[in-house]
């Protein structure tokens, strides 16, 4: 790697890239491939590929243990468990939300003919603020669904006691939360059911996939009907369903990832560690940090940066990573409000989710990431951030340059 001791070093601006090869957000975290073969010989040599099959069943049992729960039923991907979850609740009318997530949050209900409607987060957490919604609820509404955002844990206690008192439902959109724990207890057992996501991006995958978690039995039997076609029990339909199982292939991955969870922690928190290290005192730059109390995935590596501090945006500074081969992710901006349909439909504004999803960049971690491609990182991030009124100056002649005649 070249240093960058100059301006024009960075590669923005002609200089070389920091990395031969591009390194990514969210590469997947695959486990022992002997094990996951052996598993996939083994579903191919039985002839039971999906359905519901003995893979697809450890699975859920082995998600239910990780997040405490009686009940998992396993599914193609989450978008399509959280619609799954909404029909079984038989939920109508307005879904209260946070627009700082991704857009398959409000898509899978809008889908479906529910209305999202987006409430502000609470600036400290990322995490729908319980005041607001609690002042968003009408009658049209029937579920709140927070999201645990970057598997920081929602203010749980505060959202069940208000779903109580205006009688309706809570889910969780848990993506981001296998394995973290709020008040000491797995993410998963709270409200009456939790979403996780398996994509390929998340902590473990299985390819593509996603559950629902629940200690309601009746709910949970419900979700396995209407998942395979409306089937309750035998080959009679009971109701209208789908086809919203996960294939064995994919149960054979994601227990593969299961087995590497506790390892793939373990070297997400190390990462986690080395970032704190290296982006230390720099002004404009905070690491989102987790509560030491409670158990997390690490999963995510967020900073927010300040650009009345560094004189350089958060976007130009992704900007800069792109150029030297470090693709990070804008985690999540714009917030969903902000995005069609909504924007045209249900014009909002969300003061403090627009502030902060402005600041927010995801950084490389996990498995893949080795201490040195951090240490490169945070090079770069802070040359970048310790110069930052320059980089933006010399991006502003460049472009004014560009245009002017």
């Amino acid at each position: 790697m070249t240093m960058k001791r100059n301006i024009g070093d960075l590669a923005i601006f002609g200089g070389s890239s920091a990395f031969l090869q591009t390194l990514f957000v969210g590469r997947p975290n695959v486990g022992d491939r002997a094990r996951f073969f052996d598993r996939v010989n083994w579903a191919l040599d039985h002839q039971w590929l999906t359905n519901g099959g003995p893979l697809a069943r450890e699975f859920e049992q082995r998600v239910a243990e990780l997040a405490g729960v009686r009940y998992c039923v396993s599914t193609c991907n989450a978008t399509t468990a959280l619609q799954l979850l909404a029909r079984a609740a038989d939920l109508s009318g307005e879904i209260i939300m946070p627009s700082l997530t991704f857009p398959a949050t409000a898509h899978a209900f809008r889908w479906l003919g529910l209305t999202p409607v987006f409430c502000d987060i609470d600036p400290t957490t990322g995490c729908m603020d319980p005041a607001l919604v609690e002042a968003a609820i009408t009658p049209r509404t029937s579920a709140i669904v927070p999201v645990h955002l970057w598997g920081r844990p929602c203010a749980v206690d505060q959202f069940a006691k208000v779903a109580a008192a205006h009688d309706v439902k809570l889910f969780y959109d848990a993506a981001h939360g296998l394995g973290c724990t709020s008040g000491g207890l797995p993410i998963g057992g709270f409200g009456q059911a939790e979403v996780f996501s398996f994509h390929a991006t998340k902590v473990v995958n299985s390819f593509e996939g996603g559950a629902v978690v629940t200690d309601d039995e009746e709910l949970a039997k419900r979700i396995r009907a209407i998942h395979n076609f409306g089937f309750a029990q035998g080959r009679v339909s009971t109701e209208a369903g789908i086809n919203g199982k996960m294939t064995e292939a994919a149960a054979a991955m994601g227990l593969t990832s299961l087995d590497a969870f506790e390892e793939t922690v373990c070297q997400n928190k190390a990462n986690y560690d080395s970032y704190q290290s290296e982006l230390a005192g720099l002004a404009g730059l905070k690491i989102v940090d987790f509560n030491p109390a409670e158990r997390n995935n690490y999963h995510y590596l967020i900073v927010e940066i300040d650009a009345a501090v560094t004189g350089v945006h958060r976007d130009l500074l992704d900007d800069v990573l792109k150029s030297e081969k470090v693709m990070c992710q804008r985690y999540f901006s714009p917030g969903c409000h902000e995005m069609e349909p909504y924007r045209s439909e249900q014009p909002v504004t969300l003061p403090h989710t627009e502030q902060l999803a402005q600041k927010v960049l995801a950084l490389p971690t996990g498995p893949t990431v080795s201490r040195e491609d951090i240490r490169r990182v945070c090079d770069i991030v802070r040359f970048t951030l310790e110069r930052g009124h320059e980089v933006t100056h010399r991006v502003n002649e460049r472009v004014e340059s560009m245009v002017t005649p």
